[in-house]
């Protein structure tokens, strides 16, 4: 599976960006998906899941209330909407692809990864 991150750009403060995930290739609808990010100089870090379903989502608590992850199984496709973004958030998002059903917090959890989109918010 190859997994296709975009939506990312340069947006000030308390502004809005939506990215997208797209999965080619080898794809199931039975996967987990998640999103990740690595801030500059830092270790990358879980930010949102979803389920396989769509049903169960789970989120960092420093996006949690800002940021909505949801997935359309369609098009093998997963967006994370970013609201109210703080200078903080400024990173680079990986999107992924978990082992199972579920999406997890932890990156051993995820055996597939996207390039990154990188998110910079200005102060």
């Amino acid at each position: 599976v190859q997994l296709q991150a975009s939506g990312g750009g340069l947006v000030q403060a308390g502004g809005s960006l939506r990215l997208s995930c797209e999965a080619s290739g080898r794809t199931s609808s039975n996967n987990g998906m998640g999103w990740f990010r690595q801030p500059p100089g830092q270790e990358r870090e879980f930010v949102a899941s979803i389920s396989w379903s769509g049903d169960s989502t789970n989120y960092a608590e420093s996006v949690k209330g800002r940021f909505t992850v949801s997935r359309r199984k369609a098009s093998n496709t997963v967006s994370l909407q970013m609201n109210s973004l703080k200078p903080e958030d400024t990173a680079v998002y990986y999107c992924a692809r978990a082992r199972g059903s579920y999406g997890r917090t932890s990156q051993s959890d995820y055996n597939a990864w996207g390039q990154g989109t990188l998110v910079t918010v200005s102060s």
